[in-house]
C-alpha cells in the first residue's frame, strides 16, 4: 500500500469524522463497556495517525528524524490493521448471528 507524501501531511479526514452521529439512532450510541472499549480504540487508533502525520511533517520541515517518522507511520499502520480485523470478527459474528435459526 502506498501513498503519497503529501497526503499524509495534509490534513487528512480522521477516523472519527467515520463514527456515527448521537443522532444517528439507537445504532450509533455506544452503550456498556464494550462500545466505549470500541470507541477507546477508534480514539487510539486515530491519535496514532494523527502522530504520524505530525512526524512526516516534522520530517518534511527538517526539525524531524526519518526513523521517527516511519516508526510512527507503522505504528499507525499496524493500529489501523487490528482496528480492521477487529470490524471483520464483529460483522462476521453479526452475520452468524443473523443466520441463526430459532
Amino acid at each position: 500500500m502506498t501513498m503519497p507524501i503529501g497526503s499524509i501531511a495534509t490534513g487528512t479526514p480522521s477516523i472519527a469524522d467515520a463514527r456515527p452521529s448521537p443522532s444517528a439512532g439507537a445504532a450509533g450510541k455506544s452503550s456498556g463497556p464494550f462500545g466505549e472499549k470500541l470507541t477507546a480504540l477508534l480514539d487510539s487508533v486515530d491519535e496514532s495517525a494523527g502522530q504520524a502525520n505530525s512526524a512526516v511533517g516534522n520530517m518534511m520541515d527538517g526539525t524531524g528524524d526519518v526513523h521517527q517518522a516511519m516508526i510512527a507511520l507503522q505504528k499507525a499502520e499496524n493500529s489501523l490493521q487490528l482496528t480492521v480485523q477487529v470490524r471483520n470478527k464483529l460483522v462476521q459474528a453479526y452475520q452468524d448471528v443473523m443466520r441463526m435459526t430459532i
